[in-house]
C-alpha cells in the first residue's frame, strides 16, 4: 500500500495503527491524518527509534493492511 492510500484509508487504518503502537493518543493520530512522515516521526519520539526503525515500522504496517 502507498502513502496515497494510507492517507484515503486513514479513519479506517487509524484504529489499526493504535493497536500496533499504543503509546501514539488518538489525538496524535487524528493530527497525523495518514501522513507516513508524520506517523514515522511520532514513533521515533514515542519509541526511542531510529528514522530508520520506524521507517521499517510503517513499511510492515502498509504491507500488512
Amino acid at each position: 500500500m502507498n502513502s496515497d492510500r494510507i492517507k484515503g484509508n486513514w479513519k479506517e487504518l487509524k484504529g489499526k495503527a493504535q493497536r500496533k503502537w499504543g503509546d501514539i493518543t488518538d489525538d496524535d493520530l487524528d493530527k497525523i491524518e495518514g501522513s507516513r512522515k508524520e506517523l514515522v516521526g511520532k514513533i521515533q519520539q514515542q519509541y526511542g527509534k531510529s528514522k530508520e526503525e520506524a521507517e521499517r515500522e510503517v513499511d510492515e504496517f502498509e504491507k500488512d493492511h
